[in-house]
């Protein structure tokens, strides 16, 4: 369950591998030896004071991840045990090596409905071939995001921005919530697309159920009232627990209440099914899709509860990854990490990954067990998953991007609707489109400022930022602050222009502030030429302020830097017009 983190959303780029001659020599062989060169790290040295708190810490954990695997796993379609398998594997592999000592591993309800969409549409939902294509996809997850953990590539999580994610979320949440609308109300499933489903089911909700309405509506209630009260209560198993027991002791299945039945709980086969090129490229798309998600919510979680520095987001992508793998070849689906669990292992005290073993180990002894699950009602199941859809859809993140700029708002929001009526991949893939484009929109045309100078002071500001300032004759100082290429190449001509030509008095001195201007490509060394050129016509002296080393040697390459003058670049603005300008009037 995916809760974002303001202070790791703001982008979950991994550091860049140091890139020198000693180093590329031995290319990411040398990544891979560091990152597996210590198992179980985060328990190392282990010592008998950690026992106490790591026992009652994995019991929280326990708590919470026994109901929420079971319903993770309805809500992927797959077998029930699955999503037990799932957490087994999640929990074992990052605690071998992954890095954070609290991080919780296994089935998670962001990425469940995604897949199920996805490979919904290849074979029917819960089918053999479903379940096949679900290990495979796993597999393929695990593969892209443990590879971006040895490459550190985890800068393209930034693809996804804030906005973006609150409306992804947000139309994830929408689609469980539709899913789960059936069970929670008794009425058979159905399948295709959300409006299909949303139309489907008020056609029929005068068939409801009102036993498993109410039964359904009690667990819930029975969650959010836990959550109010204290969060270290297990609602959602309280519920579930509570909710078998009623139908058990009232025989409610015999008015109409629906349950599991029996749930298979015997080993896993390990192996992939109609594993073949032709399927491994089926669902690419929808793991490469899945994949984003895992690499930016492991990384927020990583950084998120991580406070003394013992976590590395490039050796938790190789654990995560590494627990998909797994989890994909013993028939299971992809793992996630996940923040509520990772907080809950945190507020409880744990201090080492022992504390996700002893939760993997339980879960193995309790599997011969599955047989108990028999009267657990699909009403309370969808209870739980409805209450996480609340905890998904972040209402107030809505807000607060509607308050701060009305285009990330709509960005949200064509998200947020795009997932649920067009598709996962497709409303992401828009989203993201549209980001971009509005990134290049700015690009394209960033703010050239007229500087003049604070009387008393050596500052120069920009005109409509200065309450008082000094314009000094025959002097324009221009603030362009973005990288010069093909984009703004003409917008950076056109505003030199219209500087001069708002100038109060001839100008003989154009001061151009590059501080910003940190790169500068063949189309943008083209446009600073025919500014030079222009200059010349006008006799207009052109000096730098503040240019950055790397501008330097692209203005040499361009022949630019000769034409200017080495002598005309200056550390300040203030020290160019001092030089170049008229004394006297300074």
């Amino acid at each position: 369950m995916y809760h974002p983190v303001p202070s790791a959303m703001a982008g979950s780029s991994c550091e860049g591998p140091s890139m020198n001659v000693e180093r590329a020599g031995r290319g990411a062989g040398s990544g891979w030896s560091s990152m597996t060169g210590a198992l179980l790290s985060s328990a190392r040295p282990y010592r008998r004071a950690l026992l106490g708190p790591d026992m009652l810490a994995a019991l929280t954990l326990l708590a919470i991840a026994i109901p929420e695997q079971l319903a993770t796993a309805h809500l992927a379609g797959m077998p029930l045990v699955t999503g037990y398998y799932a957490f087994v594997a999640g929990s074992v592999a990052f605690a071998l090596l992954g890095s954070n000592p609290r991080m919780s591993v296994g089935a998670d309800s962001t990425i469940a409905p995604i897949f199920a969409v996805g490979i919904g549409h290849l074979a029917g939902l819960g089918t053999p071939d479903y379940m096949a294509l679900v290990g495979i996809l796993a597999v393929e997850v695990g593969v892209i995001v443990a590879v971006v953990g040895v490459l550190r590539l985890g800068w393209i999580a930034e693809f996804l921005s804030i906005p973006i994610i609150t409306g992804f979320l947000g139309g994830i949440s929408i689609i469980i919530v539709v899913h789960q609308l059936p069970d929670l109300f008794g009425l058979p499933g159905t399948s295709g697309s959300t409006v299909h489903r949303m139309s489907d089911f008020f056609a029929h909700l005068g068939h409801a159920n009102g036993w498993t309405i109410g039964l359904g509506i009690g667990v819930l209630a029975l969650v959010v009232l836990a959550e109010k009260l204290n969060k270290r209560i297990p609602g959602a198993l309280v519920g579930l627990i509570g909710s078998t027991i009623m139908i058990a002791a009232l025989g409610l299945h015999t008015h109409g209440v629906v349950v599991l039945g029996n749930v298979a709980h015997g080993a896993p086969h390990f192996g992939l099914r109609l594993a073949s090129w032709s399927s491994v490229r089926s669902v690419f798309p929808n793991a490469a899709i899945v994949s984003l998600v895992v690499i930016s919510q492991s990384a927020a979680t990583t950084r998120a509860f991580s406070g003394n520095g013992d976590g590395n987001v490039d050796r938790d992508f190789l654990g995560v990854g590494a627990g998909s793998i797994l989890a994909g070849l013993i028939g299971s689906f992809p793992v996630d990490a996940s923040p509520p669990r990772t907080g809950a292992v945190t507020a409880a005290g744990g201090r080492t990954q022992i504390t996700g073993l002893m939760a993997a180990v339980v879960i193995v002894v309790l599997l011969p067990a599955g047989g108990l699950l028999h009267d657990v009602p699909l009403t309370a199941l969808a209870a739980v998953l409805i209450y996480v859809a609340g905890r998904i859809f972040r209402a107030r993140d809505l807000l607060a991007i509607f308050r701060f700029d009305w285009w990330e708002f709509f960005l949200a929001i064509v998200t947020l609707l795009a997932v649920p009526l067009v598709g996962v991949e497709q409303g992401i893939g828009v989203a993201v489109g549209l980001a971009v484009l509005d990134r290049t929109r700015l690009g394209a045309r960033p703010k050239a400022h007229v500087m003049m100078r604070i009387p008393g002071t050596t500052s120069w500001e920009p005109v409509e930022h200065a309450e008082v300032a000094t314009e000094v004759p025959g002097v324009v100082v221009v603030l362009f602050a973005a990288p010069l290429y093909f984009v703004n190449a003409d917008h950076f001509r056109s505003q030199i222009d219209r500087a001069l030509q708002s100038a109060t008095s001839p100008p003989s001195l154009l001061v151009l502030d590059v501080v910003g201007m940190h790169d500068i490509d063949f189309t943008g060394n083209r446009a600073m030429g025919d500014v030079l050129d222009d200059m010349d016509r006008r006799h207009v002296t052109m000096a730098i302020a503040r240019a950055g080393e790397h501008l330097r040697e692209n203005l040499t390459r361009g022949g630019q830097l000769g034409r200017i003058g080495p002598d005309r670049f200056f550390p300040t603005v203030d020290a160019a017009v001092r030089a170049l300008g008229n004394a006297g009037e300074i």
